[in-house]
């Protein structure tokens, strides 16, 4: 009987987090057309921001459960997921355009914040004891995000000269817009969390290990909302939407998920990684920085170079979890 409730519940999630998405994009992307901001701005801010609260939410009850290592690791494996997996799925889905500005701004301070973090990740390289995350380290991340936000001010005093008004379409409701935003993740968040208890309690009931649970079902399931977004938004011709999403998540995730709770709570230790995943974070943030900049396109070639990546690491981390 709990095996079908799991089920149910799993399944409900996965409904709400398709249609919450499907809501949620749309909504954001007519809040950008009323305001004639770019939709960059808003898959940089409301999007990725959005999609990033259930990372936020483990984030704050791991540190306050003194489960440090759970926020690091969460952060971690979520960055890696966002950009080898989902945006390796959501190529196959249809190409990605980006534009000359990601190239040159949005994507260089997502490589520039990725090697920030995993230089304070690594104390031993410099010679300390141990690798420990500290109230310093968290401190710094935020002075990161801070320039990212101004950056973000700056932007938004643009007008999108890209996108013309077309007199065919109909007068966007901005009440109705945020309205679709706020419904929208609210089925996201909620979808999310269905998925990740109903997956982690079948998960329980066939025996599988709490390690296991964590590396898989947890991780995965805190980047379902870009997931479903992403590809969402791919599918809709929404391509700065999509490409907003994972670039302003991965920023928000090291700079609010990570440097914030350790800033306010004080430092964690560093087990709940292996430099192999330092790595992996590093090298999918220059590799995403190097498609995007060759041809300003991401279509299914380099997606799937992007999920055999993703298989790569993700195959070596469950052969180390079962070693």
């Amino acid at each position: 009987m709990g095996l079908l409730i799991n089920l149910a519940l799993l399944l409900i999630g996965f409904v709400f987090l398709i249609k919450g998405a499907d809501i949620f994009v749309d909504g954001a992307s007519d809040t950008a057309r009323k305001f004639r901001v770019p939709k960059m701005l808003i898959g940089l801010t409301i999007v990725s921001f959005g999609t990033s609260a259930p990372e936020f939410a483990v984030s704050i009850q791991s540190i306050l459960s003194g489960k440090g290592d759970i926020l690091l690791g969460n952060v971690v494996g979520s960055n890696i997921l966002n950009i080898l997996l989902i945006l390796g799925i959501s190529s196959l889905v249809g190409t990605l355009r980006v534009n000359t500005a990601t190239v040159k701004k949005e994507i260089p301070v997502l490589v520039l914040i990725t090697l920030a973090f995993a230089a304070l990740l690594s104390d031993k390289i410099f010679g300390l004891a141990e690798n420990v995350f500290t109230r310093q380290d968290g401190i710094v991340l935020l002075l990161f995000f801070c320039i990212f936000i101004y950056y973000l001010i700056g932007m938004a005093r643009k007008k999108d000269t890209n996108e013309e008004e077309n007199k065919d379409e109909k007068p966007v409701k901005l009440v109705k817009a945020l309205l679709m935003i706020v419904i929208g993740l609210f089925g996201i968040v909620l979808g999310s969390d269905f998925v990740v208890k109903g997956a982690s309690e079948i998960a329980a009931t066939f025996g599988v290990s709490q390690r296991i649970i964590s590396l898989t079902i947890v991780a995965l399931g805190t980047s379902l909302p870009e997931l479903v977004t992403s590809v969402i938004a791919t599918k809709k011709g929404e391509y700065d939407i999509a490409i907003g999403n994972i670039v302003g998540s991965n920023i928000f995730n090291i700079g609010i998920v990570a440097g914030l709770p350790v800033a306010i709570f004080g430092g964690v230790g560093g087990g709940a990684f292996s430099y192999i995943d330092i790595i992996a974070l590093i090298i999918s943030a220059v590799v995403l920085f190097f498609f995007a900049r060759h041809g300003g396109r991401i279509g299914y070639k380099k997606g799937i170079i992007f999920l055999l990546m993703f298989a790569a690491y993700y195959g070596y981390v469950m052969m180390g979890s079962f070693a």
